[in-house]
């Protein structure tokens, strides 16, 4: 059984700040399960743009608002708690934060927790 809780990691290494929030890496490749979980923020007020070329992202909104525009189609959607969302399809989207935004996210394969986005906002397999 792997514990965690979240005041224990912010600060420590699977706390990574971004240019549009932070992420907490609640588990990564190192706890062996094949997927990483993350607990995102992002500020009111912000635009992000990403294409995940090597992963298999799910997400769960908990609190905030904002749009998810997929890149690809023009297809806009309203976030808000309750939505979920996978880019089952490596696509290029865009989410922009009307309020702070509190994400859920999974990852395949597993991130190992101290990747950053690249120049399209992607990341490596490490």
């Amino acid at each position: 059984m792997i514990v965690t809780y979240k005041e224990d990691l912010v600060g420590g290494p699977r706390h990574r700040k971004v240019s549009t929030g932070t992420s907490l890496r609640m588990l990564t490749r190192e706890d062996g399960v094949g997927f990483s979980f993350h607990d995102t923020e992002l500020e009111a007020g912000t635009t992000t743009t990403l294409q995940y070329k090597n992963h298999i992202e799910a997400n769960y909104i908990i609190d905030g608002t904002g749009e998810l525009e997929n890149l690809e189609t023009g297809e806009i959607f309203e976030v808000r708690p309750g939505m979920t969302y996978t880019l089952d399809k490596h696509d290029r989207h865009q989410m922009r934060s009307h309020t702070k935004l509190r994400i859920i996210c999974v990852f395949t394969p597993a991130l190992v927790g101290t990747e950053v986005h690249d120049e399209d906002g992607s990341y490596p397999l490490l």
